[in-house]
């Protein structure tokens, strides 16, 4: 946009001293009045619709940010200064002055014009820098969301990929916050050394960072498992997604296992010495009992 327009006038607003007092909901309140004015769904037929759209947009912008409207408002003031001095040059008095005066004048003094050009070039081109500031911020946010929904979009499709995706191909990788942190390039870098790399999706928390490397065979993930640790500083854990390697065990048998008739019968003569002792010694704690013993049997 040209530094020569008035963002105040372009919002509808009045300019000059009374515009830089103007609050930042005032300029809310315009812009918003205005947007529904000039909107290109409300102007299907004006081909500079969405050019003029755009302008204001970016009026709106210059004036909401808190430094690049002082550097407006100052420029402002610069060439209400400038018309200023012109209209206070009387042509008659300007006729009056002789060639000497205007000669010593214009060696000892500096030209007023000339300074104040040169204040309205360097505070333009300080507006210029700002507005590339301004376009290069909102440039970046777009950029980084449509970057967030590209690695949303290779998540969902690597959790939802079903039969499309070799999980046998897949790393699941771990690593904690407290050290370096690890970006899609520097695991690219890493696991590079092992394989193909086909894709990346990073999974990160406040705490604890992972990640799903999809490499371009079985081998570079088995290679890749046993190798890769990452930085010293913050080791990586590195898992196959689903192991290639099952190992199998050889059936159990649900029969019971026979008992051994060697344990049991040894077990029974036991048991049947134990009862005998017991039946002894009943004989003579238990008086009056048929197994109490006869007199005879103490002579």
């Amino acid at each position: 946009m040209d530094v020569n327009v008035d963002h105040y006038n372009v919002l509808g607003l009045p300019s000059g001293e009374e515009g830089a007092k103007l609050s930042e909901k005032e300029i809310s309140k315009a812009y918003r009045l205005k947007a529904l004015e000039l909107h290109p769904d409300k102007r299907p037929d004006d081909p500079q619709a969405q050019s003029n759209f755009q302008n204001l947009k970016t009026s709106y912008e210059i004036l909401k940010d808190e430094k690049a409207r002082k550097l407006f408002d100052e420029l402002l003031q610069v060439k209400r200064e400038q018309v200023h001095r012109k209209a206070q040059y009387d042509v008659k008095r300007r006729r009056m002055v002789s060639d000497l005066e205007e000669r010593e004048w214009a060696a000892n003094a500096p030209d007023p014009a000339s300074k104040a050009r040169e204040e309205e070039e360097r505070i333009a081109k300080k507006l210029k820098e700002e507005i590339a500031r301004i376009r290069a911020m909102f440039a970046n946010k777009r950029a980084s969301s449509y970057r967030k929904e590209a690695t949303e979009t290779r998540r969902e499709s690597v959790a939802n990929s079903g039969g499309g995706l070799n999980k046998e191909k897949v790393l699941k990788v771990s690593w904690e916050k407290s050290g370096e942190d690890y970006t899609a390039e520097k695991l690219r870098e890493v696991f590079a050394k092992f394989g193909e790399v086909e894709d990346i999706v990073i999974k990160s928390s406040r705490k604890k960072g992972s990640a799903l490397v999809v490499m371009a065979s079985k081998e570079a993930v088995v290679t890749a498992s046993g190798n890769v640790c990452g930085h010293i500083s913050n080791p990586l854990l590195v898992l196959p997604l689903q192991s290639t390697v099952a190992t199998e065990f050889p059936p159990r048998s649900m029969e019971p296992e026979p008992s051994s008739n060697l344990v049991g019968a040894g077990y029974q003569s036991f048991e049947e010495s134990i009862l005998k002792k017991l039946q002894k010694d009943l004989k003579y704690l238990i008086p009056g009992s048929r197994l109490h013993p006869s007199p005879s049997a103490f002579t």
